[in-house]
């Protein structure tokens, strides 16, 4: 759905541009908002206790390398600072 304007008056229009599309109030479109995520959150695969663990495992796990990497990184860095302009 698209907003034109014309004037002051904005128009809310289809997709196609050509049929204006009736807008409900603010309770009846936050219904409406709700009911899809309700919709949408059912279509879900939801994964199982083994499959939630491993893919926590290996978050985990891929973290902690970065956090190493990042670590010796900063610590080489701060000695070549060092080397470099002195204490």
């Amino acid at each position: 759905m698209t907003e034109t304007s014309s004037g002051s008056r904005a128009v809310a229009r289809s997709a196609n541009g050509k049929l204006p599309v009736k807008r409900g109030n603010v309770f009846s479109r936050t219904s409406l908002f709700f009911r899809q995520v309700i919709a949408e959150l059912r279509k879900v695969i939801w994964p199982g206790r083994n499959d939630l663990i491993t893919y926590t495992l290996t978050v985990v796990i891929f973290v902690a390398v970065i956090v190493g990497i990042v670590t010796v990184l900063d610590l080489g860095f701060a000695k070549l600072i060092l080397a470099v302009f002195g204490k």
